[in-house]
């Protein structure tokens, strides 16, 4: 059972269709909503991640303003307490494992002012790679019980995904 909900604003259609359209995730997982806000680039006949994206920098996981996630409830990811809230998604993808980092800066333009000292949450995860080419970003928060799911963040054949567990308080 998967309760998704996904919305992309459109331009007028009078208007040139965006490169990287401005797109929302949501979720409810038992009373805690789940909320995914980011703008989704396309591949468009390019190497992402060790070209267009170098590999152990820090990305906003998104194109233009950084990638936000906000929650209702205190999540466990990793082992790790994340307080609810909202905070700026980033990755430093690589050849190997990925970090995956939760800032407490989340409104800022692309990673212009990430600091590291700003980091909530930080830890690795081993992306899945597949022969299919996901042409435009995407994220998913998926329903694994009434207390836990999963996030996912797709772009070019990369998959990167990770468990989280609702902390009632």
């Amino acid at each position: 059972m998967q309760e998704v909900e996904k919305v992309t604003q459109t331009a007028e259609p009078d208007k040139k269709k965006p490169l990287s359209p401005h797109t929302e995730t949501m979720a409810m997982i038992g009373d805690a909503h789940i909320h995914i806000d980011y703008s989704s680039p396309g591949v468009r006949d390019r190497m992402i991640f060790g070209g267009l994206l170098a590999y152990d920098a820090v990305w906003q996981s998104g194109a233009h303003k950084a990638t936000w996630i906000e929650t209702n409830k205190d999540l466990m990811i990793n082992g790790k307490a994340l307080p609810k809230g909202k905070y700026g998604f980033f990755t430093i993808p690589t050849k190997g494992d990925w970090t995956v980092i939760f800032n407490s800066n989340w409104d800022q333009h692309g990673k212009d002012e990430y600091d590291v000292k700003e980091d909530v949450l930080r830890f690795t995860t081993t992306p899945q790679i597949s022969e299919t080419i996901q042409e435009q970003l995407e994220y998913t928060v998926n329903k694994a019980t009434d207390s836990s799911g999963t996030i996912s963040m797709s772009w070019e054949k990369v998959t990167i995904e990770f468990p989280f567990q609702i902390i009632n308080n």
